[in-house]
């Protein structure tokens, strides 16, 4: 495994990768293109020689990302925006008259500073607060601060586990396992193809979900040794080494993105645990986007001639490039990817447009949606559909597609791969044959014909379950 430099993260509908001075974006619009847009980013660490210091570098990196990730976010949020919110306002009047060219920046600013203040808050001083009110049974100040340290690593567990639950975030942490998998298939050293991007691993030890807990449990480390009594006193104390603590947890996330020893892989499982919370197993357009984006600032071809530049000779390469994918292949089926259901699961929502009615965009939400729910610790393990011979409405949850969540209204008769009507039988499975069932289940799969989801001016069953971008789609 060799190191890349490309880093990224997901955006709405989209991702964001970044390599030295350049970062792209590429997002899935509502018409199922690829808007891909790069961009130039200033290097401020080769003006300003002193912010490439060690733990200084790691505090000026946290805030450029910051600044880049709000920019980028708001940059994919304006392909879903609602044409109303489009519309000025008195306000927005009255900004562009103060503020002029700069009011895109101020009000970046601001939303930087808001959030900011807004995770200080739910992260250090709430944790301070909790943990004090056990000051009446725990008198040693080390515990106070220890169990400060839990508290808070809860909180943040609970807030990813709460806003992972929701529909928009379910499909941004699917994209940022497609970023993860593009990047750790090329720092395996196999081709940048869609098969063996798939095959990779959605966890990577550079991710930002992993920074996160190490600031928590270097923050844990840092707060145990303060000993002042002074309330006031201990929360400045705690907001002052903030950078501190960022800039140490930066320079070992960097160590541990670099390294594969035995400790680092110790200090490092925590944070790819937290990365199963963050991530989810991206479908194939995803994919797609994700491979956009790295190729747009990223000569992955160039970086794999320098990945096996000690083979001589053509074939040599070539015998381990095939080596690298088949390696990613035996990974991805010892996590319980399995490639032959995953064709077909596509093929039940996006095969044979003509006889499924369905959108190329529904499409893709309702294989969206069968990776979120199959994901696991170890990858995608899709269990065999169960489809009873007698069906008045079939529920076909393994394809992510069924009647009460996304209002799919299937045919009571179903039309097999010959053209022919297939009566509604009162027949049961019980009263046939093992033989018949079998034979009859594999009739009836191919033949489902699903009509087209009611468009606008009609009611959608269950709309909340529908994500934002879908329902501003369809209005």
């Amino acid at each position: 495994m060799k190191t890349s430099g490309i880093g990224g993260q997901a955006v709405i509908e989209g991702i964001m990768m970044r390599n030295k001075d350049k970062y792209a974006i590429a997002v899935r619009k509502p018409d199922n293109e690829i808007e891909l847009s790069v961009r130039e980013s200033r290097l401020l660490t080769e003006k300003y020689k002193w912010l490439n210091f060690p733990v200084i570098r790691g505090v000026f990196n946290f805030v450029d990302s910051l600044v880049t990730g709000v920019s980028t976010i708001t940059y994919s949020a304006s392909f879903y925006d609602d044409p109303a919110e489009q519309k000025k306002t008195k306000a927005d009047e009255i900004g562009k008259a103060i503020f002029k060219d700069k009011l895109e920046s101020v009000l970046m600013a601001v939303t930087i500073i808001i959030s900011v203040a807004l995770a200080v808050g739910l992260f250090m001083v709430v944790p301070y607060f909790v943990s004090r009110l056990l000051a009446g049974v725990v008198t040693s100040q080390f515990l106070l601060n220890f169990l400060e340290g839990i508290v808070r690593v809860v909180i943040f567990l609970l807030y990813l586990v709460a806003i992972s639950h929701m529909n928009d975030i379910k499909r941004t942490f699917m994209y940022h396992g497609a970023e993860h998998k593009c990047i750790n298939c090329i720092e395996h050293g196999a081709p940048l193809t869609v098969d063996n991007v798939m095959n990779s691993s959605r966890l990577h030890k550079r991710c930002g979900t992993s920074f996160m807990f190490l600031v928590m449990f270097i923050s844990i480390i840092f707060f145990i040794f303060i000993r002042v009594d002074n309330t006031i006193l201990q929360l400045v104390i705690r907001l002052l080494l903030i950078p501190v603590i960022a800039g140490v947890s930066y320079e070992v996330l960097r160590w541990a993105g670099r390294s594969d020893n035995a400790f680092i892989n110790v200090i490092s499982k925590p944070g790819l645990w937290m990365q199963k919370l963050t991530t989810r197993e991206p479908d194939r357009d995803m994919a797609e986007v994700a491979i956009a984006a790295v190729e747009a600032v990223f000569d992955w071809r160039a970086f794999l001639d320098e990945y096996y530049a000690d083979l001589e000779g053509e074939e040599a390469r070539n015998e381990a490039v095939k080596a690298s994918e088949q390696a990613l292949a035996d990974e991805a089926a010892a996590r319980g990817y399995n490639k032959i259901k995953e064709q077909v699961e596509l093929n039940a929502t996006s095969a044979d447009s003509e006889t499924r009615k369905i959108k190329p965009s529904e499409q893709t939400e309702a294989v969206a949606k069968t990776a979120a729910q199959v994901s696991s610790d170890e990858g995608i393990k899709i269990e065999e559909p169960e489809i009873p011979y007698e069906v008045s409405s079939v529920n076909v949850s393994d394809a992510g597609i069924n009647e009460s969540e996304d209002g799919i209204e299937l045919e009571d008769d179903i039309e097999s791969e010959d053209g022919e009507q297939i009566e509604d039988d009162t027949q049961t499975e019980d009263s046939l044959p093992d033989e018949d069932v079998q034979d009859t289940e594999e009739d009836e799969l191919g033949g489902i014909e699903i009509e087209e989801p009611q468009e606008s001016g009609e009611e959608i069953e269950n709309a909340d379950d529908v994500p934002i971008f879908k329902k501003r789609d369809s209005e």
